[in-house]
C-alpha cells in the first residue's frame, strides 16, 4: 500500500511543470501591400506556371525532385523525424529482457561462492530477467524535451521548404537569363545582317566612285564590332545551360538538346496575385524557421529549469537465476525487485545556474531574430514590388525607342542610297538601334527576373510538401 501511495503521489506531481510556456509570436506586418497590383488575390503555390512557359515549369518541377541540395534537405528532415521518435520514447517506460550463462570457478579464499563448492570445482550460472524503468516527469523536463524535438522538426521542415523555394527561384532565374541571352544573340545576328548589307552597299558605291575608302572602313568595322558580340553570348548560353543541368543534378551539357532551340523570354501577365501580408508569416520558410527556433529555445529554458529539481525514476525487475539450466524455470528460482530511485542535485558548482542563464539569453536572441526576419521579409517584398513596377515602365519606354530607331534607320538608309547623307550618319543610327534593341531584351529579361524575385519574396511553392 505504501508503494501504491508513493506511485499515486508521483503521478499527481507529474502534472507540475516549470519553465515558460510557449506562445506563438505575432508577426508585425501591414494590413495591405503598398502596391497597385491586386493584393487580395491568393498567390498561386505553383507560381512558376504564372510565367507562362511550359518548359520552365517542367524544369522547376524536375529540379524539385532531382536537385541534390533538395535531397540533402529532405534527408535532414528525415533525421529530425527520427530524433522526434527518440524524444517521444522518453515519455514511456523502458523495458528490457536479459539472459546470461556463465561457467566459472570461484576462489577458495574469496568472500563469496554462491555454488557452495568452496572453490573446489567449477559451476554454471543461468539467469533471465525482465527489467523496466520509467522517469516520472515531475517538473516537465521530458515534456520540454519533446517540445524541443517537435520544434526542431518544424525548423528542419522550414529549412527544407526554403531550399525548395531557392531551387525553384534559381532554376527559373537561370532559364530566364538563358532565354534573354538567346534573344540578345538573335538581335545581334539581325544587326549583323544589316551591317553586312550596309558594307556591301558601301563597297558597291566605292567601286562606282560615289563614296570614299573611309566609309568602307567604317562599314567593315561595324560588321566586326557586331560580330564580336556573338562569342561572349554563346559562352554565356553554355554556362547557363550547365547551371540548369546542375540544378537538375545532371552532367554539364545534358540539357543542350532541350535548351539550344531559342525561345522568347517568358513574359507573365502584368498583374501579380500577392495574397494578404499576414499570409507571409505562415508561408515564408525563413519566418517559420525563426518561429520554430524560438519555440525550441523556449523549451530549452524549461529543460534547464527542470534540472534544478529532483528526478524520480520507478524501476522493477523480475527474473530467474539457477545453477543448472533445468532449474531455470522453477518458481523457486525466481528473483524480483522494485522501487523508486531519487536523484537530487545538491552542488553543481554553478553549472545549472549558468546553463539556465545561457538558455534564457538564447531565447531572447531567438525572439530578436524572429522580429528581424519578419521585418526583412516585409522589406524584401516591398523592394521586389518596386523593382518590378520600375522595370515595366523601363520596358515601355524602350519599346518606343526601338520603334523610333527602326524608322530612323530605314530613313537613313534610303537617304544614303540617294547620296543625301554620308555613311557616318547611317552608322550612328545602326549603333543606336542595336543599343536600344539590346536594352529592350535586357529589360524584358530583368522584368521576368524581377517577377521571379517577387514570387520568391512572397514565398510560394510546395506549401503542403511533407
Amino acid at each position: 500500500m505504501r508503494t501504491l501511495a508513493l506511485l499515486a503521489a508521483a503521478i499527481s506531481l507529474a502534472a507540475c511543470s516549470v519553465g515558460p510556456r510557449y506562445s506563438a509570436p505575432s508577426a508585425e506586418l501591414p494590413a495591405q501591400w503598398a502596391a497597385a497590383a491586386p493584393s487580395g488575390q491568393a498567390l498561386n503555390p505553383a507560381w512558376w506556371r504564372e510565367l507562362g512557359d511550359a518548359q520552365l515549369a517542367s524544369l522547376v518541377e524536375r529540379a524539385a525532385s532531382a536537385n541534390l541540395d533538395a535531397a540533402s534537405a529532405a534527408n535532414r528532415l528525415a533525421q529530425s523525424r527520427a530524433l522526434l521518435r527518440v524524444a517521444g520514447a522518453e515519455q514511456l517506460p523502458g523495458v528490457a529482457a536479459h539472459g546470461a550463462y556463465q561457467r566459472q570457478r570461484n576462489s577458495a579464499e574469496g568472500l563469496n561462492d554462491p555454488s557452495g563448492y568452496q572453490g573446489r570445482a567449477p559451476f554454471e550460472l543461468w539467469s533471465a530477467s525482465l527489467d523496466t524503468s520509467w522517469e516520472v516527469d515531475l517538473w516537465g523536463r521530458v515534456r520540454h524535451s519533446l517540445d524541443a524535438a517537435q520544434a526542431q522538426l518544424a525548423l528542419t521542415q522550414a529549412e527544407r521548404d526554403g531550399v525548395l523555394l531557392a531551387v525553384a527561384a534559381e532554376t527559373a532565374s537561370d532559364y530566364v537569363q538563358l532565354r534573354g541571352v538567346q534573344a540578345q544573340q538573335a538581335v545581334t545576328e539581325q544587326n549583323l545582317a544589316i551591317a553586312r548589307q550596309s558594307l556591301a552597299l558601301t563597297r558597291s558605291r566605292f567601286d562606282n566612285g560615289v563614296t570614299t575608302h573611309l566609309d568602307v572602313a567604317n562599314a567593315a568595322a561595324q560588321v566586326a564590332t557586331v560580330e564580336a558580340r556573338l562569342a561572349p553570348l554563346q559562352a554565356q548560353q553554355a554556362r547557363l545551360g550547365n547551371a540548369l543541368s546542375f540544378m537538375l543534378g545532371q552532367a554539364p551539357g545534358s540539357l543542350a538538346g532541350e535548351l539550344n532551340t531559342p525561345k522568347p523570354v517568358p513574359q507573365p501577365r502584368a498583374e501579380v496575385p500577392l495574397g494578404v501580408p499576414s499570409e507571409l508569416a505562415h508561408r515564408r520558410p525563413d519566418i517559420l524557421r525563426s518561429e520554430a527556433a524560438l519555440r525550441r529555445a523556449t523549451a530549452a529554458v524549461g529543460m534547464a529549469e527542470a534540472d534544478f529539481y529532483p528526478r524520480l525514476t520507478l524501476g522493477a525487475s523480475f527474473g530467474y537465476q539457477a545453477l543448472e539450466g533445468s532449474n531455470l524455470g522453477d518458481w523457486g528460482a525466481r528473483d524480483w525487485a522494485y522501487g523508486p530511485s531519487l536523484y537530487l542535485p545538491v552542488f553543481q558548482g554553478g553549472r545549472l545556474t549558468g546553463t539556465l542563464a545561457l538558455r534564457e539569453q538564447q531565447q531572447q536572441a531567438a525572439a530578436i531574430d524572429y522580429r528581424r526576419t519578419v521585418l526583412a521579409a516585409w522589406h524584401e517584398v516591398a523592394d521586389a514590388l518596386s523593382d518590378y513596377a520600375a522595370e515595366q515602365r523601363h520596358a515601355q519606354a524602350l519599346a518606343e525607342a526601338v520603334g523610333q530607331n527602326q524608322q530612323a534607320l530605314d530613313a537613313a538608309g534610303q537617304r544614303y542610297r540617294e547620296g543625301a547623307i554620308d555613311f557616318l550618319n547611317v552608322l550612328n543610327v545602326q549603333r543606336a538601334l542595336l543599343d536600344t534593341q539590346s536594352a529592350q531584351v535586357a529589360s524584358a529579361t530583368q522584368a521576368a527576373l524581377a517577377r521571379v524575385r517577387l514570387y520568391k519574396a512572397l514565398a510560394g511553392g510546395w506549401p503542403a510538401a511533407s
